[in-house]
């Protein structure tokens, strides 16, 4: 049964008399710095010159310094910044910083487990990876609830790695929801795997799949994206809520009927046999090197391919549907992951 630890199993006193680094200030970045800091923790924000972000960070009442000298400051180093770029500043600007006993800790374990950073000996590494965008881990504890999250240990030099790790989470209102105790190898390998095969490969390649198809027999493209993307949401708040016997038990008898049907014709062993090789190619280091050689050559398949989503029908029939919908919160800006 796995570990999970709630806010009895966490001491914040751990973090006083220490700073916090917060490298990075975006969609989880933001919310780390601002949720620790209205817990107590001494909070110090580390940017690149001439970052826009400077401003949001300092209108928040934020310390903000380079990631050198953020990093000199502080005891605790928290890296918010994106995975592929994460190697560089740690090479060139925290790694040089770091002082025996310090602890360096990640969101997200893709430069660890796949060795794009190689920690020293002597200081503790260590995950808190809230399972949230950043702007909900910030939104949920200022409503005095938490997101849950996860925690794991890769190097424990000073014997009190995990109770750290804990204190952190605790910071952030995480151990209000539960935190699963976990391994940068599994948190990693899980995480890529699905945001590939469900989250975000999975579940956009069947709402386009199945907005063209409809468009292409000659349906309304408006009635289209109702019906494979609109209409998303209210099945997915089902499962949230109380999974997938949740959704089953609150659809008509015919939408469940033509859910197994469907979905056992869609998702067959051809799919699932793919799947095993998304994985397995996740786990021998191959998909990372994938990206990480893509970045080094300017991501042009990468942008290329976003230019075209942007561009896709679904999306202009969806502004223009949206633009009608008043309930909707106009939060762009803000839902970032």
């Amino acid at each position: 049964m796995a570990k999970l630890y709630y806010d009895k199993d966490a001491d914040l006193d751990l973090l006083a008399g220490r700073t916090v680094a917060i490298i990075g200030y975006g969609s989880q970045g933001h919310a780390h710095a601002l949720n620790l800091k209205d817990s107590g923790v001494d909070v110090v924000v580390g940017l690149h010159a001439g970052s826009a972000s400077r401003a949001k960070a300092e209108a928040e009442g934020l310390r903000v310094h380079t990631v050198a000298d953020a990093v000199k400051q502080a005891q605790i180093v928290m890296v918010l910044t994106p995975d592929t770029s994460q190697a560089e500043i740690y090479r060139a600007e925290i790694q040089p910083n770091l002082s025996s006993g310090d602890t360096l800790m990640f969101a997200h374990g893709f430069n660890i487990r796949f060795g794009e950073i190689a920690p020293p000996a002597d200081i503790d590494v260590s995950m808190v990876a809230p399972k949230a965008p950043g702007h909900r881990v910030r939104e949920v504890y200022a409503e005095g609830a938490g997101t849950p999250a996860l925690v794991a240990v890769e190097q424990d030099a000073s014997g009190n790695a995990k109770a750290t790790a804990l204190a952190y989470a605790k910071g952030l209102g995480c151990t209000r929801a539960g935190v699963l105790e976990t391994s940068f190898a599994e948190e990693t390998e899980t995480d890529l795997f699905g945001e590939q095969a469900v989250l975000c490969g999975g579940v956009t390649a069947l709402i386009r799949s199945g907005f063209e198809t409809l468009v292409s027999a000659g349906y309304q493209p408006e009635v289209a994206y109702f019906e494979c993307l609109h209409e998303l949401k209210l099945i997915v708040d089902l499962i949230y809520r109380g999974g997938l016997g949740c959704m089953w038990d609150s659809v008509s008898d015919t939408a469940e009927h033509g859910g197994y049907e469907g979905g056992d014709r869609l998702i067959d062993a051809k799919v699932r046999a793919e799947m095993g090789e998304m994985l397995a190619e996740i786990r021998n280091g191959s998909y990372a090197k994938r990206w990480i050689d893509e970045n080094a050559k300017g991501r042009q398949k990468f942008d290329g391919r976003r230019r075209e989503e942007k561009q896709h029908q679904i999306e202009d029939v969806g502004q223009g549907l949206r633009a009608m919908m008043s309930f909707l919160e106009k939060k762009g800006d803000q839902l970032q992951a």
